[in-house]
Order: structure tokens, then sequence, then C-alpha cells
């Protein structure tokens, strides 16, 4: 007799992984003012704040993916031993009407003299900004990212669990790695 498929097994809920790329370049951070209108398409995120990135395509490493996001969302084509990978946050029913967990991998990259002026100032999503990282929780952030974001910005790796209840936190779990 075998057991029941879990509800991942049968497919009925899902996990989407996910990059997050914070750009740094001295006391300054890239950020994305989620404010386009994609013809057709609700943005889930729209009027959000947030680092660069998205969903990792078939067979793509989450660093591969940080790579590919960062030159699509800002024109900048970096290697991809310079992207430090500042640990993972899981979302359980992040997006409940579509059934799915987000698993997201947060990196961050340092630019070096000169790169910041390759960077777009607006991509298909929204508008890029430079913000001093010391405003960036003033900001119209996920209320789960003011959670993590500063050990991020400060290159503390962690890991975690937020979870999430008609957009509000409903609990988190999150755990600095040493």
């Amino acid at each position: 007799m075998s057991s029941p498929a879990s509800p991942f097994e049968s497919g009925e809920q899902k996990v989407i992984p996910a990059v997050l790329i914070y750009v740094l370049s001295g006391d300054q951070v890239l950020m994305i003012h989620r404010n386009q209108v994609r013809s057709g398409r609700e943005d889930f995120h729209s009027g959000k704040w947030n680092g660069l990135g998205g969903k990792l395509e078939p067979g793509e490493s989450s660093r591969l993916a940080a790579q590919r996001e960062l030159l699509e969302e800002s024109g900048l084509g970096l290697p991809e031993e310079r992207f430090r990978c500042q640990g993972v946050i899981h979302f359980p029913f992040f997006k409940p009407k579509k059934n799915e967990d987000w698993m997201v991998f947060l990196f961050t990259v340092t630019l070096q003299d000169g790169e910041m002026s390759q960077v777009k100032t607006e991509c298909e999503e929204g508008s890029l900004h430079w913000v001093p990282i010391r405003e960036v929780g003033s900001l119209n952030l996920w209320a789960g990212d003011l959670l993590f974001i500063d050990d991020v910005l400060s290159q503390r790796p962690l890991t975690g669990t937020i979870w999430y209840h008609d957009g509000k936190v409903e609990r988190s779990w999150i755990q600095r790695l040493t």
C-alpha cells in the first residue's frame, strides 16, 4: 500500500525558486520600484520596492539566474563569481491563489569603479534607483523584507521562513548563519 503523494509531489502546491539581488556601491544599493504597467498582466509586486530578480529557469542554478536577472533588469553583465549568496528565505503560500510557495535565494554583488554608470534607469518591471542603504527601511517594501534586509545589505548570511496572510507577516523565523 503506497502512501498518498504530498501536495508538492502531486502538483497541488508548487515551489517557485527565485532570486533577489542587491547591488551595492559604496553606501548605496540599487532598488527597483515596481511601477510599470505591463499590458494585460497584473504585477503582484505593484508599488513595492525590491531588490532585482525573478524566477529561475529550468535547469538554471540560483547564481546563474542572479547573473541573468541582473543583466535583464539593470544592463549589468557581471561574471557569476561576483555574486555572493547571502542565504535563502522560504515564503510558504506567498501566492495563495496560485498555491505557490516561493524559495528565494538572496545575493549581493558589489560594483567596482565605473560600473555604477552602466546601470539602466528602468526595465520592464519598473524604475531603478540608487538608494542610500540607511534609507532602505523607509521604502514601501514587503513587510517581511524588513526582517532580513539589514543582514543581507551588511552581508551577514541567513536563512528563514516568512509566512504572509492577506499581505501581512503572520509569523517568521530568521536565523543568521555564522
